[in-house]
């Protein structure tokens, strides 16, 4: 029997410790593809290159793996894996990350990381968004086999719903245990931006955008609160973003 083929990328760059562990894991469950981006993509959201050229080369990085970097975005990387290397083939399962840091809440819409997995939802494969909710260049992830490779074999061997993509993130290592995996919706959450003027060498004004993260979420159903008690959120992500609830409210009340 032939393994499952799964397509690995990212949006912090072929060369981070985060796609380098996700690919280390997907070898234990399949034959593995690798097309990332060549060089950081964080906070792209679903991005693509329509008015540059497009490069892709492949790569040594991975010994004993077809793996290739791309000049794109993480999005690119999905349809750059599916319409040229993979053409004659379609993924089992598309995988990204590990992403350094939160993709919980409001950030699931500027995610590269989740923007990757949502362009293979589109195509109608199978997807999982991989994050740590550890900013440290250096976070330690050694408490995260166990569960990645639960949600990944789930996701090859049961069905996840048509045009789905999981969100999954992972509390970062503490001194006790991870409780679990919760499957959750998203928290009302959102940052609260601040932009902090600056003056460059030159004299020049500069702005830094800064801000808080404010959690307006009071339930127990959602990922901030699963993170928050140190469980594994996995939250089920769709494209179609219509607020369906306001057409009804719009077609009586607006005079169109």
């Amino acid at each position: 029997m032939s393994k499952p083929l799964i397509l690995v990328t990212n949006d912090d760059g072929i060369t981070s410790r985060g796609i380098r562990k996700l690919v280390e894991l997907m070898q234990q469950l399949g034959e593995v593809i690798v097309v990332a981006p060549d060089s950081p993509q964080s906070g792209m959201g679903h991005a693509i290159t329509v008015g540059d050229t497009l490069r892709i080369y492949p790569t040594d990085i991975f010994p004993g793996l077809d793996a290739y970097k791309c000049s794109g975005t993480p999005a690119d990387c999905v349809k750059m894996a599916k319409y040229h290397v993979l053409a004659d083939r379609t993924p089992d399962l598309v995988v990204s990350g590990i992403n350094h840091g939160s993709n919980t809440s409001i950030s699931v819409l500027y995610s590269g990381t989740m923007s990757a997995a949502i362009e293979a939802a589109i195509e109608n494969m199978p997807a999982i968004g991989f994050s740590l909710c550890d900013y440290t260049h250096g976070a330690d992830m050694s408490h995260l086999d166990e569960h990645i490779l639960k949600v990944a074999k789930e996701a090859l061997s049961k069905d996840m719903g048509h045009n789905v993509a999981l969100n999954v993130n992972m509390p970062a290592i503490r001194n006790e245990s991870i409780k679990g995996i919760k499957i959750c919706r998203q928290a009302n959450a959102k940052w609260q931006e601040n932009f902090d003027k600056r003056i460059d060498p030159y004299g020049r004004e500069y702005f830094w955008m800064t801000g808080n993260f404010e959690n307006h979420d009071k339930g127990e159903d959602n990922d901030e609160w699963a993170i928050a008690n140190n469980y594994i959120s996995v939250v089920p992500c769709q494209f179609d973003m219509t607020a369906y609830h306001a057409i009804s409210q719009l077609n009586d009340e607006w005079d169109l």
